[in-house]
């Protein structure tokens, strides 16, 4: 898992990694499995740790008053895991993450996370990361407010085109914000053409 992690890291910051700073690493990200349905957190509760996702697939969601699933963010391998809010500030998730796969994780404590990122190439990492976060974010909301569902599932499958084979249509819909059906209609139309 920590190569994973390594070849990660080193694809994205301007110089590689030093041995010392593998070594920092390895002694503060901690390996976890999850199973398949197996929570990484609960709503309500508070989020303990950040997971960088090495092998596997996720997905963070709500549950409605009718116990209707809406997922805020759907994850797959070399994806960073957690509440960002409730990491950060210590408050109870308003999100349940759950594992869609077998799940290989490398975690990260809020006291690991402040080693970690005081590195100066881990803190490049986290200003890029950041960044991303925050750009994906604008795209997300922008779409929702603005684009047709058959727009918003053109997006997806040209930004996340591997999301169609590792998630199941009826989580792509939730994370749409569309029915199964609307779903289904949009994907017969694109075969079509």
């Amino acid at each position: 898992m920590y190569d994973t992690l390594i070849e990660y890291i080193n694809s994205r910051v301007s110089r590689p990694l030093a041995p010392n700073e593998i070594d920092i690493l390895k002694n503060n990200f901690v390996p976890h499995q999850l199973k398949r349905r197996e929570f990484f957190l609960h709503e309500g509760d508070i989020s303990s740790y950040m997971g960088f996702l090495a092998k596997g697939s996720m997905k963070k969601y709500s549950t409605d008053s009718k116990g209707t699933e809406h997922i805020m963010s759907l994850y797959i391998e070399g994806w960073w895991v957690g509440d960002r809010e409730s990491f950060a500030k210590l408050t109870p998730s308003s999100f349940n993450i759950e594992a869609c796969e077998n799940t290989d994780l490398l975690l990260l404590t809020k006291t690991a996370a402040e080693e970690v990122f005081s590195l100066p190439v881990m803190n490049e990492l986290r200003r890029q990361l950041d960044e991303n976060y925050s750009f994906a974010s604008q795209r997300r909301i922008n779409a929702a407010i603005s684009m047709t569902a058959e727009e918003r599932y053109t997006m997806l499958i040209e930004t996340y085109p591997e999301f169609a084979q590792r998630f199941p249509q009826h989580m792509i819909a939730s994370y749409l914000g569309i029915t199964q059906e609307t779903l289904s209609r949009i994907r017969s139309r694109a075969i079509k053409k």
